[in-house]
C-alpha cells in the first residue's frame, strides 16, 4: 500500500518522501514503483518521459523525522497494529512542522483514538486507499471526532487531484468499506468451514450471480488473512456483536501461516509468475 499510495502521488506531480525503517524496503519499494510505471508506459497511459519525472520526485528515508522535515501531508501506511500505529502518529506529531496534516491509511483502526496520541487531532485524518492505489478510484476519508472541517476539505480536493473518487465517512468500527465487506468475506469462510459449498464454487456463485470482480476467498487472499482477522476483530472488540466474531477456520490459518498471496497459499496456492487461480489442497 506505501508504495502505491507513492506512486500515485508522485506521478500526479507531489515531491514524495518515503519512509520506512528497512532500507531493503525502501530499495524495493521504489523498484516496485518503477516496474508498475513501466507497465503503464507499455499501455501508453504513461510516457517514459513523465515515469521517469515522477520517479525523481521520489526520496527515500529510514528516518521518520528526516522525512517529513518539510511536509504538508503524511499518509501512514503501517501494518494493521493499534500499538504501532500509535507510536508512528506519536512521533509524527514530533517532528512535522505545525501546519501538517496526519492521515492515516488503515481499514479499520479509529481515527479518534489515533489522533488522541497527538497534540494536534483537528488534524488528523483518515484516507483509506484501495488496492492496487494506482488502479482503484476509491480514497474513503475518514473524519476522526475532533478532525476539522477544514482538513476533511482540504484532503477531499486532495483526492481528487490524485484523480480518485472521495467519500467522507464518520469514525465508527470498520467506517463503511470494511463494515460491510469483512461480513461477507467472514460469512464465505463460516460457509466453506461448515461444508455448505467448496472455495471455487462460493467465488464463482459471487462473481456470476452479484457481478463481483473477484470472489470473496479470493479477495481475502488477496488482501491477507491476517489483516481480515485483524479487522474482525476491531469490528468484534468496536460493537460486542457476534456477529462480527471472525470464524475458527480463518484463525487457524492465521495461527498456522496461511495467509494468502504473501504467504503464497490461503484459500487457494499462488506461485511466482503464473496467475492460474489453483485452490489449496486442503480445500479439495
Amino acid at each position: 500500500m506505501g508504495n502505491g499510495i507513492a506512486h500515485v502521488f508522485a506521478q500526479n506531480g507531489f515531491v514524495v518522501s518515503l519512509v520506512d525503517v528497512s532500507r531493503e524496503q525502501l530499495d524495493k519499494a521504489v523498484a516496485t514503483i518503477g516496474k508498475n510505471m513501466d507497465r503503464q508506459v507499455s499501455k501508453g497511459s504513461l510516457t517514459e518521459d513523465q515515469k521517469t519525472t515522477a520517479l525523481s520526485r521520489l526520496s527515500t528515508f529510514t528516518s521518520i523525522a528526516d522525512g517529513v522535515e518539510k511536509a504538508e501531508l503524511v499518509v501512514e501506511a503501517a501494518t494493521e497494529n493499534i500499538d504501532l500505529k500509535l507510536k508512528i502518529f506519536k512521533q509524527l506529531d514530533e517532528a512535522a512542522p505545525a501546519g501538517c496534516i496526519l492521515a492515516s491509511n488503515t481499514s479499520s483502526i479509529s481515527i479518534t483514538k489515533i489522533a488522541a496520541a497527538t497534540k494536534r487531532p483537528e488534524s488528523v485524518i483518515g484516507m483509506h486507499f484501495m488496492n492496487p492505489v494506482p488502479v482503484m478510484k476509491l480514497v474513503e476519508i475518514i473524519n476522526g471526532y475532533a478532525t476539522s472541517e477544514e482538513v476533511s476539505n482540504k484532503v477531499t480536493e486532495l483526492s481528487r487531484t490524485l484523480g480518485k473518487v472521495p467519500c467522507v465517512v464518520n469514525d465508527y468500527p470498520g467506517f463503511i468499506a470494511n463494515r460491510i465487506l469483512m461480513p461477507m468475506i467472514n460469512e464465505a469462510i463460516y460457509s466453506l468451514y461448515e461444508g455448505v459449498a467448496g472455495v471455487e464454487e462460493i467465488d464463482t456463485v459471487m462473481k456470476l450471480g452479484m457481478a463481483h470482480p473477484m470472489g470473496p476467498l479470493q479477495l481475502a487472499d488477496f488482501i491477507g488473512l491476517d489483516v481480515c482477522l485483524s479487522i474482525l476483530h476491531v469490528l468484534y472488540s468496536g460493537f460486542g456483536n457476534q456477529k462480527y466474531a471472525p470464524c475458527p477456520l480463518l484463525v487457524n490459518m492465521v495461527t498456522a501461516g496461511f495467509k494468502g498471496v504473501k504467504s503464497g497459499e490461503g484459500f487457494y496456492r499462488y506461485t511466482a509468475g503464473s496467475k492460474d487461480l489453483i485452490v489449496s489442497d486442503r480445500f479439495k
